[in-house]
């Protein structure tokens, strides 16, 4: 199977520049692609939104330490998760705040809410930070909401007490399971962050993760994507990853976010020293 190379590759160099003119981000440099593979994983891509960076060899954090390739084994291997630099203080987030497109939660969600930061339940893959700020159009942060996500695990699997079971569980027993779900309340500053692992694919839609911000009864539904050249990249040479071929639906193809702007539901991500991914977005929402 031939890998999806991305059209954006010229626009993440020539941002690159811009962003070590400001000191960087993430603690360090927004990657690119590198190849090989450790036994703490294997190599990775960059992905962005709107301000997309990208750059060659490691990825330095706070911590100094650095990191060439992907980790595996799913959250436990999250060993500099202390040290994670803060991706809010990165130029690559950007200073506007457009109301973030809203999504269809689809049949996929789970009426009970799993409040933790860690949503793995021991499952494995790509470990992951998820961070995400909660603003309003005016960029100020909303404190005391409550942001849920969730998404499959590296089989293309969801987990739960689904509305419909029949498609969302390749295991029928994993509805008792609570798997990559949780809920976070937004601090002072509107973030959360939860610990996970990259997700998996199931066939008809692009690699995605769900998410509802609430607050004084009102909610506001969306999802999150990865870049294309990312998706590609792990499912080409991460080692737990690769053996489930390519996503069969990319991006631009999906029936949900492909029609519409993407870089609404883009995520901005790098790799941190330990080889866990960073994901963030700033979730510009209206729930006041």
């Amino acid at each position: 199977m031939k890998e999806r190379r991305s059209p954006l590759i010229s626009r993440r160099e020539a941002t690159q520049s811009i962003l070590l003119a400001l000191g960087g981000g993430f603690g360090g440099v927004l990657f690119g692609c590198s190849s090989g593979t450790t036994a703490g994983g294997s190599s990775g891509s960059s992905g962005s939104t709107t301000d997309d960076a990208g750059s060659s060899g490691s990825t330095t954090t706070d911590s100094g330490t650095s990191a060439t390739a992907w980790a595996s084994g799913g959250t436990a291997s999250m060993t500099g998760a202390a040290s994670y630099p803060n991706p809010f203080a990165s130029a690559a987030m950007g200073t506007s705040c457009v109301l973030a497109a809203t999504a269809t939660q689809g049949p996929c969600t789970e009426a009970a809410d799993q409040a933790r930061k860690d949503v793995s339940e021991g499952y494995t893959g790509l470990p992951m930070r998820l961070a995400l700020r909660v603003v309003d159009a005016s960029c100020n942060p909303i404190a005391g909401a409550t942001v849920k996500i969730w998404h499959t695990q590296i089989t293309g699997s969801y987990s739960g007490n689904t509305p419909n079971p029949g498609m969302c569980l390749k295991e029928q027993a994993d509805s008792s399971k609570h798997y990559f779900r949780g809920t976070q309340t937004t601090a002072a500053d509107g973030r959360v962050d939860f610990d996970s692992c990259f997700p998996g694919w199931y066939r008809g839609r692009a690699i995605h993760i769900h998410y509802t911000v609430s607050l004084n009864g009102k909610s506001y539904t969306s999802q999150l994507v990865f870049e294309q050249d990312l998706i590609d990249e792990i499912f080409t040479t991460h080692a737990e990853y690769k053996g489930f071929g390519l996503p069969d639906t990319p991006n631009a193809s999906d029936n949900v976010v492909g029609n519409a702007n993407l870089a609404s539901y883009m995520l901005v991500t790098s790799r941190l020293g330990d080889g866990a991914l960073m994901a963030a977005k700033q979730l510009v929402v209206s729930v006041a």
